[in-house]
């Protein structure tokens, strides 16, 4: 049983920096992605950060480029987001998920229960 856990989010002022986690559990890496994504009250989904699972390879929102970082430590299972210069536009409940490709949430198989991020 696979399972996602996100932490690391809470209110901020516009400019500060917050470091989100998606510890992973009962998953055996593929050769997709996995990534972060965000959805605010009457948006829908969008995809912020994606890494290729094991790889360097990394796409971002263009909102976010500059000031975000995805990465990932495989010896903890553990999918990082750090999030500096926040503005008031990134706030949104941030959810992690695995097994998929690019940015298009559709294509990812796993999510996190996610973790409200409020500028």
């Amino acid at each position: 049983h696979v399972q996602l856990v996100e932490s690391g989010g809470g209110s901020v002022q516009a400019g500060d920096s917050v470091r989100l986690s998606c510890a992973a559990s009962g998953y055996t890496a593929s050769s997709n992605c996995m990534g972060w994504f965000r959805q605010a009250p009457g948006k829908e989904r969008e995809g912020v950060a994606v890494i290729r699972t094991g790889s360097t390879s990394t796409w971002y929102a263009d909102s976010v480029k500059g000031r975000f970082t995805i990465s990932q430590d495989n010896a903890k299972n553990t999918l990082y987001l750090q999030m500096n210069n926040l503005k008031h536009e990134d706030s949104a409940m941030y959810y992690c998920a695995i097994d998929g490709w690019g940015l298009g949430p559709e294509t990812y198989k796993i999510w996190g229960q996610g973790t409200q991020v409020t500028v």
